[in-house]
């Protein structure tokens, strides 16, 4: 009675811990808490304790225990289940909540006893303590729901996502067409929408849509998984694999869909995927309401009371799914591709591999995980799409001349040069062979001169050979300089059957 009456002298009135406590009395911690835990129950605090003998301390502290005959008052154990999901409750602060002011109250050793008696009647699944706002697992059933074609008759097979919270049982049920990486994705986003918060540990199977290393003990998820779980700032937590009963909360549930739903809806005909939506979730409300068998209360009323206060609020943004290409060379032309069509990256990443991500509509492009161009995706097989910030600086400046403005600075140089530009773009096979024959064109000037350039190009014109060969060795040779060939003359030209004239050897 002395370690009592010291333990609570040192607690109550001395504030030293558990911990302190026992060291000071040489006893262990919990021998210092059961000690405490009694005076609490039994209505003794320090300033009593002082006036009590230690009989009559230990009268109050250590009630008798209750005759044979007497009908003790036993808890409602199915609420003492629920609450120990709760963070930081224990059987030890239930048992004391119980037992205050309850002359009838089992003492703590037979409330834990019985206790355990009352959990080894729950299912195998429910043996595992499930904290609040800890689990979400996902999988889904085996079972599949036919989808008619309205027009043409045929018939698909939608697949059944599951994901109940592992604290209430809280269950959420969607159809999905495959089971892709998107599908399990955008089911897992519909899933954290609909209980309108995140967990903290999401536990799915590992399988190939999601894990890109499956492992017995530290399974990779693949990329896009890993964005999700980031995006939502939850974790991943695969269960092992032929190993259900890691995540037994999910399995029991699909048990339930299938009897409760599934089961319900074996007769009706769907039309779409939305139809088939619609007609689970009317049913999926029914289930979630459903009065548990041992338990006080329905999945909802659990989830409201014990998952909802724990779970994290939902990102500003909804996830968007992407697809990643890994590994895609950059050509040679600073070109990635990508089904079939050819997008820019830097161009100092000719060489290199990247990765790249489509969302909806837009392509991105990561090097060592830095995004370094972004596109609107094309559906055009063999086109390009190119963004002149990627480009070298020279390729940059001949991406600048139009023909437009090609011509319009041969007509500034003069009449002949324009000609020869505009015989350029429209004779050669392809337009890219004219621009660069009219780029030459231009060096030229800064090599020569304007007149210069002019005059020779006059003179290639009379040739009729009004190419960049042409007149580059027009310049070299000097020939610009020389005296037209043919100089103009006043007199008619000669018209005779045997005077073929210049237009014969052309």
């Amino acid at each position: 009675m002395r370690q009592i009456r010291e333990t609570l002298r040192l607690h109550l009135q001395a504030g030293l811990s558990y911990s302190e406590v026992g060291r000071a009395l040489k006893i262990s911690k919990s021998v210092v808490g059961k000690y405490v835990s009694l005076a609490r129950v039994a209505g003794v605090d320090w300033d009593l304790a002082q006036t009590l003998s230690d009989e009559a301390l230990e009268a109050r502290v250590y009630r008798p225990a209750l005759p044979r005959g007497s009908h003790q008052l036993a808890p409602d154990f199915g609420v003492v289940h629920q609450e120990l999901k709760r963070p930081g409750v224990t059987l030890m602060l239930l048992w004391e909540e119980y037992a205050t002011g309850n002359p009838l109250a089992y003492k703590y050793t037979s409330f834990c006893v019985k206790y355990a008696e009352f959990a080894k009647c729950q299912q195998r699944s429910m043996r595992q303590i499930h904290i609040a706002g800890e689990k979400l697992f996902v999988d889904y059933a085996g079972d599949t729901v036919p989808i008619v074609d309205a027009a043409t008759g045929e018939i698909t097979r939608a697949q059944i996502f599951v994901a109940t919270l592992g604290a209430s049982n809280y269950t959420y049920a969607c159809a999905t067409p495959r089971q892709t990486t998107a599908d399990w994705i955008s089911a897992q986003v519909q899933a954290l929408e609909f209980i309108g918060g995140v967990p903290k540990l999401i536990v799915p199977d590992q399988t190939r849509a999601l894990i890109k290393t499956p492992d017995r003990y530290d399974p990779e998820p693949n990329r896009t998984y890993e964005e999700f779980a980031r995006h939502y700032g939850c974790a991943v937590l695969a269960a092992r694999p032929a190993h259900p009963r890691d995540k037994p909360k999910v399995e029991g549930s699909v048990l339930l869909v299938q009897r409760w739903i599934l089961a319900r809806l074996r007769n009706r005909r769907f039309f779409s995927l939305a139809e088939l939506n619609r007609a689970i979730a009317e049913l999926l409300t029914d289930l979630n309401n459903r009065p548990f068998k041992k338990l006080p209360g329905c999945r909802r009323s659990a989830f409201e009371s014990i998952d909802a206060p724990a779970l994290r609020p939902l990102p500003a943004g909804r996830y968007a799914i992407g697809r990643w290409k890994t590994g895609a060379k950059v050509n040679i032309d600073y070109h990635i591709e990508f089904e079939g069509h050819y997008y820019s990256v830097p161009h100092r990443l000719v060489g290199a591999k990247i990765d790249v991500r489509v969302t909806g509509a837009l392509l991105e492009c990561f090097a060592s995980n830095q995004r370094v161009a972004g596109h609107a995706l094309s559906a055009v097989r063999g086109g390009f799409t190119t963004t002149p910030e990627h480009m070298p600086a020279s390729h940059r400046a001949h991406l600048q001349w139009t023909p437009a403005k090609l011509i319009s600075w041969g007509q500034r140089i003069g009449v002949s040069t324009a000609a020869v530009v505009t015989w350029q773009l429209e004779h050669r096979p392809h337009p890219e062979q004219g621009y660069r024959a009219c780029l030459g064109l231009l060096a030229l000037v800064r090599r020569y001169s304007a007149e210069r350039l002019e005059a020779a190009c006059t003179r290639a014109m009379a040739i009729r050979a009004p190419n960049l060969r042409s007149v580059t060795n027009i310049l070299k040779c000097g020939l610009d300089r020389q005296p037209s060939l043919f100089p103009a003359t006043s007199s008619p030209a000669i018209e005779h059957e045997n005077v073929r004239g210049p237009d014969y050897y052309h």
